[in-house]
C-alpha cells in the first residue's frame, strides 16, 4: 500500500476521530482493573505539519490550525487541543500527535497498548517514537490479521480500528475483526474509523456491521463536509462506536458538530444501529 498518513494529518477527520478517542480514553479506567488498547494502524505516531507531505495537502489549515486558533473551541474539543500544545511545547503548532501518541500518553501503570503498523518505514519511526515507553509493544505486522490474538485475559479491551481504505474489502475486514473481538470480549469497546463518499458503502458497512456485532449497541457518528453525491471524494468521515460508554451519544454530537461547524453545508448527526 503507498498510503501515507502524513499527508492528512491533522485534518478535520483526525479531529473527529482522535477527539472521541480521548474521551474513550477517559472512560476505561476502573479501579483494579487494567486497561488494553489495540491500535490496528498506528502509522508514524507523530506528524510534522511543516514537512512536505503536509504541505501539499494543506488539510491541516482547515482541521487542527483553525481549532488551535479558536478563542473558545467547544468543550469536547478541550482534550485534544491540550494535547496538541502539550505535543508543541506549548509554543507554534508544527507537530501533530496521532493515536500512539495521545494513547501511551493516557496510560496508567498496568495499561497496556499494543499498536499495529505494517508498512516499515512508518514502523521503525512509530518504534523509535514508542521507545522506553512501559507498557507499550509495537507490531511491524497486519493489524487486522493480528489484533485477535493480542487481547489479553483479564483486561478492559479498547479496540481502534482505523485502516487507511484504500483497499475495498477494508470494510469488511473491519468488520469481521470487529466480530472476533467480541467473540473473545463481549464487553469490548471498539472505535472504528471511516471515510463517507456516499450513502451506498455507508448503508452497506452498517449492515454488516450490525450483522459482524449482533448483539452488541453500535452508535454511528457522522461528520459530513458536504452533501455524500461523489463517490470518488471524501466527503466526510464516520465513527462505529460498538459498546458505547454511557454518554457516549452526545459527546460524539458535540464533536462532530464543533468538527462541521464553521463549513457552509456541514452536517453532523449521532445515530444507534442495530
Amino acid at each position: 500500500m503507498n498510503y501515507r498518513h502524513a499527508f492528512h494529518a491533522g485534518n478535520f477527520a483526525d479531529l473527529v476521530k482522535h477527539a472521541a478517542l480521548l474521551w474513550l480514553l477517559s472512560q476505561m479506567p476502573r479501579a483494579g482493573e487494567p486497561v488494553q488498547v489495540i491500535d490496528t494502524h498506528g502509522g508514524s505516531g507523530l506528524y510534522d505539519l511543516r514537512g512536505p507531505e503536509a504541505r501539499r495537502s494543506g488539510e491541516a489549515e482547515a482541521g487542527v490550525m483553525r481549532l488551535m486558533a479558536q478563542a473558545e473551541p467547544a468543550g469536547e474539543m478541550t482534550p485534544l487541543v491540550q494535547a496538541v500544545a502539550e505535543a508543541n511545547s506549548g509554543g507554534e503548532t508544527w507537530l501533530y500527535p496521532g493515536s500512539p501518541w495521545l494513547i501511551a500518553r493516557a496510560l496508567r501503570p498496568g495499561d497496556r497498548y499494543d499498536v499495529f503498523e505494517m508498512q516499515p518505514d512508518e514502523h521503525a519511526r512509530l518504534s523509535t517514537l514508542m521507545a522506553g515507553r512501559t507498557g507499550v509493544a509495537t507490531h511491524g505486522a497486519d493489524g487486522f490479521a493480528g489484533a485477535v490474538d493480542r487481547l489479553a485475559p483479564g483486561a478492559r479491551h479498547l479496540v481502534l480500528i482505523d485502516p487507511p481504505f484504500e483497499r475495498a474489502d477494508d470494510y469488511g475486514r473491519s468488520c469481521d475483526l470487529a466480530a472476533g473481538v467480541l467473540d473473545q470480549d463481549p464487553a469490548a469497546t471498539l472505535l472504528i474509523w471511516l471515510p463517507l463518499k456516499d450513502l451506498h458503502t455507508l448503508d452497506v458497512f452498517v449492515r454488516d456491521l450490525e450483522d459482524a456485532c449482533d448483539p452488541a449497541p453500535i452508535l454511528i457518528a457522522e461528520a459530513r463536509m458536504r452533501p455524500l453525491e461523489d463517490p470518488m471524494k471524501m466527503n466526510g468521515c464516520a465513527l462505529g462506536l460498538i459498546n458505547p460508554p454511557d454518554g457516549a451519544q452526545a459527546v460524539l454530537q458535540a464533536i462532530c458538530s464543533a468538527v462541521v461547524a464553521e463549513t457552509p453545508g456541514g452536517k453532523a448527526q449521532v445515530w444507534s444501529a442495530g
